[in-house]
This record gives structure tokens, sequence and C-alpha cells, in this order.
């Protein structure tokens, strides 16, 4: 309540006024508002989970009995779950593009893996991700874990919109010695910053926990984006020696017990990162998105196997089902819905502008081909915005629309470590994935018109590429 002193003061009350003012649209300037978008104390934070060669069903919550995932398993609880959810390619580097640029990997400049060798360019620099475009609205932005979307400068994480990084740049490393070793010489690969770092014998998932603690902590008065890109379950497995005993002790069979093992120990780390933001007390203020990169891995340094996809074809490397359909989950209590599911159709590249609704951040001029899932997540009466999807890895490609998907030179990766290129009439292949989701039945030879349709719509598309 003013003093009568104030109120009888007119001259002290007009400067009053004018000096409050003042302040308050300073407060607004240096707050970040904008009259069309959110405040900046009320932007949520983003946390990007992405597993690599996690398999379509490996989790318990999406169907694997045999699997102990409690910390992901919450987050479908806690949040919205996708059924049929697709990645931009079914090998690394391309559905990191994919995810991190809104764009299809083919236009994105990475229509398969990148080099894991220093000095070895991979996404263009001229490609804005989602890194980029959090930076511009006021976020801190943290990449930690896998990157394998470039060797340089200019295409590592702190050239591609991330103001911290820290994590491996080739496609795999030892998890206690941070040596690539797919290829010789043998070199080591861990990097902070753009600058090489030694942590010799410490595990990599508690590192990368560590440093996005250290990161979430240092912004937690901030909007921040970080892109927690865990490298397991990609092999070499090096799961925890409790989890390697459990699962013994049910008797599971190899390899599954050693990349069960792993996954376990994939999801005690998440536990822990989620734990940091729990402890924060910044849960419902965080828009937390899960997906793997694409299927599980039947390569022979994986065991030749070891995921799950249930009745489905194909697995990494290939564009059946097996290959492209992943676990996918979005969750941000108290904004979003907890506990149900997605059935609509949804892809890697739609995270790019589905970030971009719930953080109030622009969109680039270039062309996107990801789609706002923004209405599908908040209620499941809303269509997928797909109509058509897309794929192409070398000379494998393919089409969907609706139940159907024609595949052009398909591989079959299921089964000891084999690439297997269909031949004869296989090489376009037909599936229904209504009548058979287990894509072992070509529809093609008595649907001519619709392998036609499907064909005339791949070619103009691929034409249309940048």
């Amino acid at each position: 309540m003013y003093n009568k002193h104030y109120k009888s003061n007119q001259l002290f009350s007009d400067t009053w006024f004018k000096v409050t003012s003042v302040i308050f649209l300073i407060g607004l300037f240096f707050s970040g508002w904008t009259g069309n978008s959110y405040a900046q104390s009320d932007k949520p934070n983003v946390i990007i989970i992405f597993t690599d060669d996690q398999g379509t069903l490996d989790l318990n919550y999406y169907g694997a009995t045999d699997l102990v995932t409690p910390h992901m398993d919450d987050l479908g609880k806690r949040g919205v779950s996708f059924s049929q959810f697709y990645a931009a390619s079914p090998v690394c580097s391309p559905s990191r593009a994919g995810l991190l640029t809104g764009r299809d990997p083919n236009r994105a400049d990475m229509p398969g893996n990148a080099p894991s060798m220093e000095g070895r360019p991979g996404m263009s620099p001229d490609e804005i991700t989602i890194a980029n475009i959090l930076k511009d609205a006021g976020y801190k932005t943290a990449h930690i874990g896998k990157w394998h979307l470039g060797y340089t400068p200019e295409t590592m994480p702190n050239g591609q919109g991330f103001d911290y990084s820290f994590g491996h740049m080739g496609g795999v490393i030892d998890n206690y010695s941070h040596f690539f070793y797919w290829d010789g010489p043998n070199r080591h690969d861990l990097w902070r910053n753009g600058e090489r770092v030694y942590y010799d014998g410490e595990y990599f998932p508690d590192l990368m926990v560590k440093e996005a603690e250290q990161f979430m902590r240092e912004n937690r008065e901030n909007p921040f984006f970080l892109y927690f890109a865990i490298n397991l379950p990609h092999y070499p497995y090096q799961g925890d020696v409790e989890w390697l005993k459990y699962y013994q002790d049910q008797n599971v069979p190899y390899p599954r017990d050693l990349y069960n093992a792993f996954v376990s120990t994939q999801d005690d780390r998440i536990g822990e990162l989620m734990a940091v933001v729990d402890d924060l007390g910044i849960r419902e203020e965080t828009l937390v998105i899960f997906q793997s990169d694409h299927g599980h891995s039947t390569e022979e340094r994986a065991h030749y196997g070891g995921g799950y996809a249930g009745d489905y074809r194909g697995a990494k490397f290939s564009l059946f089902e097996g290959g492209i359909r992943v676990p996918a989950i979005v969750s941000m209590p108290g904004t979003i819905p907890e506990g149900e599911w997605r059935d609509q159709m949804a892809h890697g590249t739609d995270w790019f502008p589905t970030i971009a609704t719930f953080t109030g951040a622009n969109l680039p001029e270039k062309r996107l081909d990801g789609k706002d899932l923004y209405d599908v997540i908040m209620s499941d009466s809303n269509e997928s915005p797909h109509e058509v999807l897309y794929w192409k890895l070398g000379n494998q490609w393919a089409v969907m629309e609706g139940e159907w998907k024609l595949i052009g030179n398909p591989i079959d990766s299921t089964g000891e470590g084999e690439r297997t290129a269909l031949d004869g009439e296989d090489q376009l292949f037909l599936s229904n994935l209504r009548l058979d989701p287990t894509e072992m039945k070509n529809f093609g030879p008595a649907h001519q018109d619709i392998v036609e349709r499907l064909m005339q719509k791949y070619e103009e598309w691929v034409n249309g590429l940048d």
C-alpha cells in the first residue's frame, strides 16, 4: 500500500512510473521475451536419448519379456509411446543426420555412414541442426556420447551448433580403452570440445552420465538441450558384471544373454540421467525424447545377433521392418499425456519440427522432410502427418503408403551376420503390413498396379532430392 505522501506528490508519481516502466522493459529484453514466443523461463529443456542398435521391441514396455528395463519403461509410463515409429535409415550416420536436421539423410548430405577416421568430413556444415535452432532461441546445447557425423572441426559437434561436446567421433569404441578398433590401425577416439582427452580404464557410459550431470547442473537456470547419444547396446557387448550374471542365472541363451546385459546396463545409466533431472526439480519442465537409431545388429562383432524384433523381418542394414521400426517415446509430465500409445506412423525426422513447436524455436528456411508430431502426441484421435514415407540406402530403397510398403533391392540381415540380397521377382518386394506384418510374403505379383503406383511415387521423390 502506497504512503499518502507518495499519492499526493504527482511529480514523484510520474517519475516513479517512468523509472519502473524502463526497468520492466529492460527486464523483458534481457529475459528474451517476445510477443509471439515463450518467456525464457517457460522454455522447456530438451533431452534426446538416442540409443545405438537397439532392437525394435527391446524394452520390457515394448513386449520383451526377458528384459529388465525399468527406467526406459518409466519414460513410457510417464509419456507417449509409438508403436509404428521409423528410423530415418537402417544404419548409424544417416539416421543421426535425419534426427538432427529434420531432413532425409540423402537430402542432408549423409546418405551412408561417415568415415571414422580423423580428418575425414561428414555431414555438411551448411546443414542446420536442432542444436542450431535451439541455440538461436537462447538454449545452451550439449552433445554427449556418439557422434559419427564427421571428423573435422567444422563437421564435429562444436561446428554443428553444440556449445559443449564430449564423446567419440567415429562409429564405435571400446568402452574402457576408448579406442576405435573396427579397422586398423587402432586409434584413440575420445574428445571434449574438439580436443583429445584420456580416461583410460574408465567406463564410457559412466563418463557420459558424469558429463551430462555437470552440464545440466551448470545450466539449470537456463533452458538447455542435451543430445545424449548413448553408444549402447552397440557392440562390443560390455555389460555390467551384475547383469551378465543375472541373465546367465536366468538361462537366457547366447548371444541374447550378452545383449540383454548391455541393454539393462544402458537402462541403469538412463535411470541415473533421469535421477539428476528429478534431483534438479526440472522433470516437468523437460521434454525427454527417447529413440533407437535403427534395428539391432547381426554383425560378427555383435555375436551375430542378440536383439529382438519379434515377428518383424530384418535387422540393421535392412529396410524390412526389423531394420527401421524402432522404439520411440516422448515424455513431459504435466504437459504430455502419460501412459498412452500412438499407432500413427511417425519418423525420425519428425522430432526437429516437433521440438520447434514445444520450444518456440524458429524453423529454418531449408526444406524439411519431418512433420510436426505435436497434435498426434497430444491426442490419439489426430491422424499421422505422413501419407507416404521414403528411404534410400545405397541401391536399396523403400516407399510406404498406408499398409503397403514397396522395397527395391531388399536385403535381409536377420541371421548369422549375412546381408542377403533377394533376387528374382523379390527384387521388388511388396509388403502388406496389415495382412502380413512378418513381410515374408511378396504381394507384388498379385498387385502390379500398386507396385507401379509406389514406384512412380518413389521416382518422383528421389528425383526431387536436392
